[in-house]
């Protein structure tokens, strides 16, 4: 009977022993504690745990990327768009994120996609879709800073999708097309008071030689004279006739 008890005890203190040894990887670290209270942090490597004394909980110190759920957001001039986010963080402070929060994943979620829906509701529409590198940088450091007290640090945060209604759509290419027709209107008017200016000059320029506008309207005679026409009916200019007349 007794030596049945002394391997039972025998096997007993190995499994403790053995139990004693934790292996944390390189992005691995352990929190300690010494009957309920906090002791320190371990790892990488090998590492011994006292059992029953001692208690370690692990912390993985890789990147997490968080994919926000689609939010609804209306927007400051009350549009309404769904929005949703990819958000990339990891734990800087091992101690803060199990002592002072109790899941730091849940939390910086929940968290991310109120400040997504806050952020986002204080802009219009265009900045949404015209302006999102400083959305997202305004929601990282927002988030930054609120995940600090949790050890945790907030990287990178970038909106996915920014979903609208289908009239809204249609309403947004109306939009577009009437600034399309804006700008080719606005491109013809400056090319007409270009092309004015220069005929203006021109204009001048030939009233000071008259015989710039002879040789002109000769210029032109001969253009209509190089097409296939049979007749040609032609108006004469009095400062031409008058010319002639000079001369005689």
């Amino acid at each position: 009977m007794l030596p049945d008890i002394g391997i039972i005890l025998l096997i007993f203190g190995l499994t403790l022993v053995v139990s004693m040894f934790k292996i944390l990887r390189e992005y691995e670290r352990g929190i300690i504690f010494m009957l309920g209270r906090f002791y320190r942090v371990k790892g990488p490597g090998l590492i011994i745990v006292v059992p029953f004394i001692q208690q370690m909980v692990r912390v993985d110190l890789r990147t997490v990327v968080m994919d926000v759920p689609t939010q609804d957001v209306i927007s400051r001039d009350n549009v309404s768009v769904k929005v949703n986010a990819v958000i990339y963080f990891r734990v800087v402070d091992p101690q803060k994120s199990v002592i002072n929060v109790e899941n730091y994943y849940d939390a910086t979620s929940q968290l991310a996609q109120t400040t997504l829906r806050s952020v986002l509701g204080q802009h219009e529409l265009d900045e949404m879709l015209t302006s999102r590198d400083k959305l997202n940088a305004d929601i990282q450091n927002i988030l930054d800073r609120q995940t600090d007290g949790w050890g945790i640090k907030v990287s990178n945060v970038e909106i996915k999708h920014i979903d609208l209604d289908e009239s809204m759509i249609r309403a947004i290419a109306r939009q577009a097309e009437a600034e399309r027709e804006r700008r080719a209107k606005i491109i013809h008017a400056e090319g007409e008071l270009q092309a004015s200016e220069k005929l203006l000059k021109a204009a001048q320029v030939l009233a000071q030689q008259p015989e710039a506008i002879q040789l002109r309207y000769l210029s032109t005679l001969n253009n209509i004279a190089g097409d296939n026409n049979s007749t040609i009916v032609f108006p004469v200019p009095l400062d031409i006739l008058n010319q002639f007349k000079k001369q005689e």
